[in-house]
């Protein structure tokens, strides 16, 4: 089966709350410890694990389940 649906998903939710907050990429992938390169590819959809979702949550000062409200 196929899941990138999801992860085009979770990446559109994560510019979204990156956005809201009023925070460019750059700024989002420092403050979770992230390389802003890799930052992009999360917004377009890469596969993520859940240790990097968390650390996009704690960023965001969010629960990761408010990553995934699909």
């Amino acid at each position: 089966m196929n899941y990138n649906f999801l992860y085009k998903r979770l990446g559109e939710r994560v510019e979204e709350l990156r956005k809201k907050k009023g925070m460019t990429q750059e700024e989002l992938a420092e403050k979770a410890g992230l390389h802003r390169a890799y930052f992009w590819d999360i917004e377009s959809g890469r596969n993520i694990s859940i240790k990097t979702a968390y650390k996009i949550a704690r960023a965001l000062s969010i629960k990761v389940s408010e990553l995934f409200p699909f």
